[in-house]
């Protein structure tokens, strides 16, 4: 262990894209644990496009993250140094720690990974939070029944990969809306998805026509902007979408777009509904333990994209989010 924590901090509210200017790099001396604390070093930063919200000073589920505060993100640490009965040294430890090299801890809301049990990237992705969101948004939010048919925008991330394969577990038919050829092409070769659409170079409202020719029982929305407004167009009686995310409007310096095809919802006696995976924090283990059941049986496959580099790597690898560059979730391993 070295005596040097190094970090990355918020310098300015980004206006549109995030650049290199709106972070900081800093270092301070690694924090010694008090009564009940544990000091865990970083090993997996997970980065994600609600992080890109949380930069924004405007109401929002959680707060924004403060002027010159460490960047605040789900990571998986190990513990070095422990006053605390519940963690000991040597065990690997899941929670919001931040992007920082070492965090000290009260243990409030970190809970313990098994790395002989599953991977521990696996933690903050299928196991983890992205998981969660894919479980609960389709099965909870979504009410999703057998045979019906399913379209997941963004279906090459972290959740979309995670709705669609959840999906076909449960005997429906999925079309995955993504970018580019290699990624539709995984989609459909690799991880069992029906059908795939291009969105980059083909018509999605057309596409959805030939992919979803009774219509859209459940839609995923994890993009907004156009694409919902394609969906939108597509639905089946009593369809249900799922408000996830919205990553085409993130980076908006004017007002977000909104659905302009929404009365289809009055026609098809459809709802739009949104949720936050936090408000299911208390079943986590359950689907978690469904989860890994499915991966073992080999009906999921874990789709992760491991950059490996340094804390002063983040703002460079999060920017991979918003440029489409990555596939599955995206997790910054500290070497």
């Amino acid at each position: 262990m070295t005596d040097v924590n190094r970090q990355i901090r918020l310098a300015r509210r980004p206006v549109g894209e995030v650049r290199p200017e709106d972070w900081a790099y800093g270092e301070e001396p690694v924090g010694v644990p008090g009564d009940g604390e544990f000091l865990g070093r970083t090993r997996y930063l997970s980065l994600d496009p609600a992080m890109r919200g949380w930069l924004d000073d405007r109401p929002s589920y959680l707060p924004p993250v403060g002027l010159g505060e460490v960047m605040r993100a789900g990571s998986v640490v190990e513990v070095v140094a422990s006053n605390h009965p519940e963690f000991q040294v040597g065990d690997h430890v899941v929670g919001a720690f931040g992007v920082q090299d070492y965090a000290v801890s009260d243990g409030k809301g970190a809970l313990k990974a098994d790395p002989a049990l599953a991977p521990l990237s696996t933690y903050v992705g299928a196991l983890g939070v992205p998981g969660m969101t894919a479980y609960f948004g389709l099965l909870e939010v979504g009410a999703l029944k057998e045979g019906e048919t399913v379209v997941v925008s963004g279906a090459a991330g972290a959740v979309g990969t995670m709705v669609g394969q959840i999906a076909k577990v449960k005997g429906c038919r999925v079309v995955g809306i993504a970018g580019g050829p290699q990624k539709c092409a995984l989609l459909t070769e690799e991880l069992g998805f029906d059908a795939a659409i291009d969105y980059r170079s083909e018509d999605v409202r057309k596409a959805l026509r030939t992919h979803a020719p009774d219509g859209i029982d459940v839609y995923f929305d994890n993009v907004g902007g156009p694409i919902l407004d394609a969906a939108l167009t597509r639905l089946a009686m009593h369809a249900r979408i799922v408000v996830c995310g919205a990553i085409s409007q993130y980076n908006n310096e004017d007002a977000v777009q909104g659905p302009s095809n929404y009365l289809s919802l009055l026609v098809r006696r459809a709802r739009m509904e949104g949720f936050v995976v936090f408000d299911y924090a208390r079943r986590y283990a359950q689907a978690a333990a469904e989860i890994a059941g499915w991966i073992g049986e080999g009906r999921i496959k874990v789709m992760e994209h491991l950059v490996e580099g340094t804390v002063a790597d983040f703002p460079e690898t999060f920017g991979m989010l918003f440029r489409g560059e990555n596939t599955g979730k995206l997790v910054l391993r500290l070497v």
